[in-house]
């Protein structure tokens, strides 16, 4: 069956399924559990009846089960989290042709599941429209809503490393934007840990969403931990890197293979601090969730597809001039913070020497395809490729190192091949000159390998054994990254892309 075939029909049912269903929280008949409410600023937000959650019966090895596909969906991540393989997956579902990348959100699937004990529950928290920072939030003015709340965070005020002093509103879209996390999402969390919304009388402002970390005590720190922790949840959900992890008393948590990776970024984040029943209330849907809703509505009210079925990378330059070698020096890595997401790439000029130094001016960053700088600072450069000149929506190319002087300034427009800005240090950790770039899609991060990979003049990116390893392959060729800069790890772009 054809790629267009295939999507024709998808369509159709996507009709089907949108005419005689509407969005909603119900789940399946559960088996009773009583949770207990946690203590402290959150409690008055938590029901004292506690709602019960459904569980999963186990399953015959390679048992067929029924899967709807979810936003961002892919084969290898799809048989991560039900323990099979993205073949066994194809041979059940003939439908999916060879080189379709994401899986159409609606698409009803047969999955062989090999069961595995200790399946977390399967309740939703929030759908992916409402975990990363994309089209659902346009129009949504953090700074406003906060000031129309009484809570604490509107009187609070701190300065970060390069933006200066900043209100508690600002602080919060701040981090949103670099981590393009929702800044709703955010202060549901603020609130629902510290009732900074609610609550005008905050004692202390130390530690306010749970992380005892020595240095970290400060509000903005708490929300850079919290938006880099979800993100390692989400991403390590959606490429399907992240199928356990361990709560601080040692108890194992295996998310269900029908969750979301919105949900499963909310489990991740609360599993970091919280066992027992207080992480279960966390999760469950008089916790997190109910104060979520009663701040901004029913969250899977909102229909939001943020990765379509069949998503393609539009044709993409390397970020230097044509013709010229540069080294690859950072394989797949993360595109902001630590950890997850994995979905950028480095590469640096050719220089007689190692670390920081400054470039021969022919040896600068281009844009990668046509676009509109809709970001311009230290923080990194934005270049939007569908013009509409919004970071949420559509493609967008992430520069990070970009120096000062020459960089393309707010508003630029540019063609592939235009100088963007020369390879620098600055802007984040650094232990060499280099351009670091990642593509963002509706605000989501998008993983540098996988069936939606990087790919650049047809080079394709992989990961390697750790972050910043990895490969580029193109026709047989393969280059290595390496930060020494030898042979192996020398590309050379298209002299006439």
């Amino acid at each position: 069956m054809t790629i267009k075939r295939f999507f024709t029909i998808i369509a159709l049912i996507g009709i089907t399924l949108s005419s005689c269903s509407t969005p909603s929280t119900s789940q399946p008949q559960p088996e009773l559990q009583l949770h207990t409410p946690p203590a402290g600023p959150a409690a008055d937000s938590v029901s004292m009846t506690a709602t019960p959650l459904p569980t999963r019966p186990p399953y015959k090895p390679g048992e067929l089960v029924d899967y709807t596909a979810q936003t961002g969906d892919t084969l290898p991540a799809l048989a991560a989290r039900f323990n099979t393989t993205a073949s066994e997956i194809r041979n059940a579902n003939p439908i999916i042709p060879a080189d379709a990348t994401t899986m159409p959100p609606g698409l009803p699937m047969k999955i062989p599941i090999y069961f595995k004990s200790l399946w977390a529950n399967p309740y939703k928290i929030i759908p992916d429209s409402a975990f990363v920072n994309g089209p659902s939030l346009i129009g949504f003015n953090t700074s406003a809503f906060v000031e129309s709340h009484p809570g604490w965070l509107k009187n609070y005020s701190a300065y970060t490393s390069t933006g200066g002093r900043k209100s508690g509103g600002e602080l919060v879209d701040y981090v949103a934007t670099n981590y393009s996390v929702s800044p709703r999402l955010l202060l549901a969390l603020l609130e629902y840990q510290s009732g900074a919304l609610s609550n005008p009388e905050q004692s202390s402002t130390s530690f306010v969403l749970g992380y005892k970390q020595t240095y970290y005590s400060t509000v903005y720190l708490q929300l850079v931990l919290a938006a880099n922790t979800l993100n390692n949840g989400y991403y390590g959900w959606r490429g399907g890197t992240l199928t356990e992890f361990y709560q601080p008393n040692g108890t194992i948590i295996r998310p269900d293979p029908w969750q979301n990776a919105g949900s499963v970024g909310i489990q991740y984040f609360f599993s970091r601090f919280e066992t027992g029943t207080e992480y279960d209330t966390s999760v469950g849907p008089d916790g997190f969730y109910k104060t979520y809703k009663e701040l901004f509505g029913d969250p899977w009210a909102d229909t939001t597809v943020l990765i379509p079925g069949n998503l393609r990378q539009p044709p993409m330059l390397f970020p230097f001039p044509a013709g010229q070698t540069w080294t690859y020096t950072g394989g797949p890595h993360t595109g902001w913070g630590v950890g997850a997401p994995l979905s950028a790439v480095d590469f640096a000029p050719p220089s007689e020497f190692h670390g920081c130094f400054a470039v021969d001016p022919q040896n600068y960053g281009v844009a990668v395809a046509d676009g509109l700088v809709i970001r311009s600072n230290e923080d990194g450069v934005a270049l939007d490729l569908d013009g509409d000149g919004n970071e949420r929506t559509g493609w967008v190319v992430f520069y990070l190192h970009l120096a000062p002087d020459n960089r393309a300034p707010l508003g630029k427009q540019l063609h592939a091949g235009d100088l963007i800005g020369y390879p620098s240090c600055i802007g984040g950790e650094a232990t060499g000159t280099h351009v670091h770039i990642a593509r963002k899609y509706n605000g989501e991060w998008i993983l540098a390998d996988g069936p939606l990979g990087f790919n650049l003049e047809g080079w394709l990116t992989h990961n390697g054994s750790t972050a910043y390893q990895g490969t580029l392959t193109r026709s047989g060729l393969m280059v290595k990254a390496c930060q020494c800069s030898d042979r192996y790890s020398q590309i050379q772009s298209d002299p006439n892309p």
